[in-house]
């Protein structure tokens, strides 16, 4: 299995030292630049002008007393600043009053060392930083695994998300036939390893046609589109998206040891999306348009994409071939004709 999601850190990004003593420049310069990439600068203005433009800048080093702009000043500009104010500041100066620490934590800075230091608390002060960084990234990582960027974005500015009804949405169940019959006969270990196989070229697909995974339960495999603020041309990347799972299992079958087949029902119209849980929560989408789609993957064919008449009307003018599958007695639906969709250019 791979959990190379879960080693994610901070990238090999740069410290910004500033300080208007070139002697003092060269001193952190040389204490630090053996373990990180380092950029310099002599002013406030060039500090914010390399900040700016050098999105690589992970952590700064800013001196108080500086001409023209001083580091107190440089910290505000820092923090008001939406591309930078996530960017910690720690302050290296001569000024050793309780005063003007208060005010640099006020700016915004997140540590104050006095000069003249040690080395050792230099190093231990900004490798406490980027330890805290490296684990807000992975933390940030796993989010954004879990969660559409639009919900992210309304949980770091709100703390919550809106139960959101999308009206134009799609969609799509994939189950693998015979999964019960076939798990009996493999190791814990070869399963396991199946599924992550299976379900990881299954994500590429996702990812490649800008769709969403919402789940997966065993051997179900959950997508929508339309509900994570891009509701343009949501059934026909859908579409797409379920013939190439189709024949990535195919591939996976005849390349493999195992007979996998699957099914896939999808379905388009008003879908209501919502976080569920307070601890180990999970986004989730539901509503009759999500329930329809479950019925119609369940009385499927197999190696089949099965879809309703709601969803080929979604796709628009695009030009789609489909063959009627008859009508069929869903369990709660009623009477309903399904299509089998069978290309799409």
């Amino acid at each position: 299995m791979n959990y190379d999601i879960l080693n994610l850190g901070i990238d090999e990004g740069k410290i910004l030292l500033v300080d208007d003593s070139v002697e003092n420049l060269k001193l952190l310069s040389g204490l630090l630049s053996d373990t990180y990439k380092i950029k310099i600068a002599k002013d406030g203005m060039t500090a914010l002008r390399h900040l700016n433009n050098d999105r690589s800048i992970r952590l700064v080093l800013l001196d108080i007393e500086m001409p023209d702009m001083d580091g107190i000043q440089v910290c505000q500009h820092i923090k008001a600043n939406p591309m930078t104010r996530d960017i910690p500041v720690i302050f290296i100066t001569g000024r050793n009053d309780t005063e003007t620490e208060v005010e640099g934590l006020k700016a915004g800075g997140v540590d104050y060392i006095t000069k003249p230091f040690k080395p050792e608390i230099i190093h231990a002060r900004v490798k406490s930083q980027w330890q805290l960084q490296a684990a807000q990234a992975r933390a940030d990582t796993l989010l954004d695994a879990l969660l559409p960027n639009n919900v992210v974005q309304a949980l770091l500015k709100n703390g919550h998300y809106t139960p959101q009804l999308h009206e134009h949405a799609s969609v799509l169940f994939l189950d693998l036939v015979g999964f019960t019959q076939i798990a009996t006969k493999l190791s814990p270990e070869t399963l396991i390893n199946e599924m992550n196989t299976l379900f990881s070229a299954f994500d590429r697909i996702v990812l490649k046609h800008r769709l969403l995974r919402i789940k997966t339960m065993g051997d179900g495999y959950i997508i929508a589109s339309g509900v994570d603020g891009n509701s343009e041309d949501h059934a026909k990347r859908m579409a797409r998206a379920a013939l190439a799972l189709v024949e990535a299992v195919k591939d996976h079958a005849e390349n493999g040891d195992i007979p996998w087949q699957c099914r896939i029902g999808c379905n388009s119209g008003q879908i209501i999306s919502g976080i569920v849980g307070t601890h180990r929560f999970q986004f989730d989408v539901m509503g009759s348009t999500v329930n329809m789609a479950a019925r119609v993957e369940s009385n499927g064919g197999t190696m089949m994409v099965t879809v309703t008449q709601d969803f080929i009307d979604a796709i628009g003018d695009a030009n789609v071939q489909t063959r009627s599958r008859g009508i069929v007695d869903l369990k709660g639906k009623g009477e309903t004709e399904l299509f089998e969709l069978i290309s799409l250019d």
